[in-house]
């Protein structure tokens, strides 16, 4: 026998985690519920009940607005925890990182810095 994980009440707060999560990487990208509803070709309304928890995600449109939002789908559902506390151009920049050798690691550093200084001055 299959006993069911979790009640309905954590599938509730599950959903409403992933609809909050999923909107401000929206917002954060600058793009109306219209845009990614229509990339999705679903009802706007549609998207703003996955984005409000009312509405459950298919795994394709989860895999399709974690490609949009350039994400990945651990950190919408969770899962992803280090990629849950950083902004998405942060968490994006961070993944093609992990791809470069150490070399190029130690000077996109480097570069970091050079820029943060950069940064500092032009605020003085």
């Amino acid at each position: 026998m299959i006993v069911p994980i979790g009640n309905d009440s954590e599938d509730d707060e599950a959903r409403r985690e992933l609809g909050d999560r999923l909107r401000e990487a929206r917002k954060y990208l600058g793009l109306t519920q219209e845009e990614v509803a229509g990339y999705l070709r679903i009802p706007r309304t549609a998207l703003s009940d996955i984005e409000s928890g009312q509405r459950r995600v298919e795994a394709i449109e989860l895999t399709r607005l974690a490609r949009l939002y350039r994400q990945s789908v651990g950190y919408f559902t969770g899962e992803d925890e280090m990629s849950a506390t950083l902004p998405p151009d942060v968490a994006h920049l961070a993944r093609r990182v992990a791809d470069l050798s150490m070399e190029d690691r130690e000077e996109l550093g480097r570069f970091a810095e050079y820029l943060r200084a950069r940064a500092s001055k032009d605020t003085l």
